[in-house]
């Protein structure tokens, strides 16, 4: 069964078969081969989606584009731009910074590539920067919104690992914010090598008069993350509050969306949730029937019998996800994934909210890496640019993120040092 599970999903990827019918389809011939019933199949797939805390993914999507849609990553623009714009290269590092803040809200980084795209990506090209370096620039930065909290990868990283998914968000701080700053130094000195970006303060508003602007705006990661760290309500719960506020702001206070917009903003917040859905329904009858045949256990002693230490493991899944997640989406290989790679990771006694982030920041980077980069393919479309004209330029980001990837692997504090005063006993 899992060899035949195995070539059918490997002749699915050839064929670019999308992720979700490949995993689908090779579950179904699986079950073929070993006579399973059908009907498991059915009960496996609703299991799989049948979980409180996945409520959170359609409610942080659907924030996200009404965020988009309501002026409000608009405004954090003008806010980031006041903070970091008024310095040569400012403009690139306002879209770093940008993306932190959209981040602590919209759990999404395709939604976090449109939303602050749509504004930066143009506003780059107009300040001299090239339409490549922009987009690569966008796609990279967008990554932060699964890396800084709330994030939906770690909310399925959580359901799969049986991780508390409050410990994951707190934890993500720390990486979340090595990553934009050392995204932010890079672009800094790039800039000043390259001389692009010295009239990248021409516009900039006041900080005061920036900060009154995206007043409204600012409160919302305030709210929504202080009710979760508060106890006042739950990561799930504070993704309805998510969209609530955002409502109340784009509709009452900015007053930039319409009746009209949100048939526009309610459909493509459910195509983005199907989309998802239906990887997490076919990922958890694959990951149900490859647990059944006992491919979990096998690779997890393979594992400890080839990486004797914790940190050859480290670097042995590290370089495994790399490669993964440049041709599985990231939402499927964590379904997939965690459960067999989360144990092994506990014998070792690595801890599985660090593990956890191991994982996100590694498959998050399969997002901006080709062939099938889902940042590069949103951040590629705003520019109206081909995904092979930014390979040059993305290559330097990459690099960056990676070596922060390296730091978070073998520094665990980095990640749990806040959990740990947090959530201390």
């Amino acid at each position: 069964m899992t060899l035949v599970m195995l070539t059918t999903m490997v002749l699915c990827f050839a064929l670019t078969v999308s992720v979700a019918v490949s995993i689908g389809l090779a579950s179904i011939m699986g079950m073929q081969a070993s006579d399973a019933h059908m009907l498991i199949s059915v009960k496996e797939m609703f299991n799989a989606i049948n979980r409180f805390p996945l409520a959170a993914i359609p409610f942080f999507i659907l924030a996200g584009n009404i965020m988009e849609t309501g002026g409000i990553s608009r405004r954090l623009v003008e806010f980031a731009k006041s903070i970091v714009g008024g310095v040569q290269g400012g403009l690139p590092m306002t879209c770093v910074l940008t993306c932190m803040i959209f981040g602590a809200v919209s759990g999404s980084s395709v939604a976090t590539t449109f939303a602050i795209g749509t504004v930066l990506i143009p506003a780059l090209i107009k300040h001299g920067y090239p339409v490549t370096y922009a987009a690569a620039l966008q796609a990279t930065s967008a990554e932060l919104g699964v890396i800084i909290p709330p994030s939906i990868p770690m909310i399925l990283y959580g359901v799969s690992a049986e991780v508390s998914i409050g410990e994951l968000f707190i934890s993500g701080f720390g990486p979340g914010i090595l990553i934009g700053g050392a995204l932010m130094l890079f672009v800094f000195v790039y800039c000043k090598f390259k001389g692009w970006g010295k009239n990248d303060g021409d516009g900039r508003l006041s900080f005061r008069k920036a900060t009154l602007q995206a007043g409204w705006a600012l409160l919302m990661p305030v709210i929504i993350l202080g009710g979760i760290y508060g106890g006042v309500f739950t990561p799930t719960e504070a993704s309805a509050v998510a969209v609530f506020y955002a409502l109340v702001v784009g509709m009452l206070i900015y007053r930039e969306i319409k009746f009209r917009d949100l048939v526009i903003i309610l459909r493509k917040s459910v195509m983005s949730s199907a989309v998802i859905m239906f990887i997490i329904a076919n990922a958890g009858l694959f990951a149900f029937l490859i647990t059944r045949a006992g491919v979990p256990d096998a690779i997890g002693h393979w594992l400890q019998e080839v990486l004797k230490t914790p940190a050859y493991f480290l670097l042995g899944v590290n370089a495994a996800l790399f490669l993964i997640g440049m041709f599985i989406e990231t939402s499927a290989a964590i379904i997939v994934l965690a459960p067999i790679l989360a144990p092994v990771a506990m014998h070792f006694g690595i801890d599985p909210v660090h593990f956890g982030l191991v994982m996100v920041v590694n498959l998050a980077l399969g997002m901006i890496t080709p062939p099938f980069g889902v940042n590069l393919f949103a951040a590629c479309t705003v520019a109206r640019i081909s995904l092979d004209r930014i390979i040059k330029d993305l290559i330097p980001f990459v690099l960056v993120v990676l070596a922060c990837l390296m730091v978070i692997t073998y520094v665990p504090a980095l990640s749990l040092t806040l959990r740990d005063l947090v959530y201390a006993k």
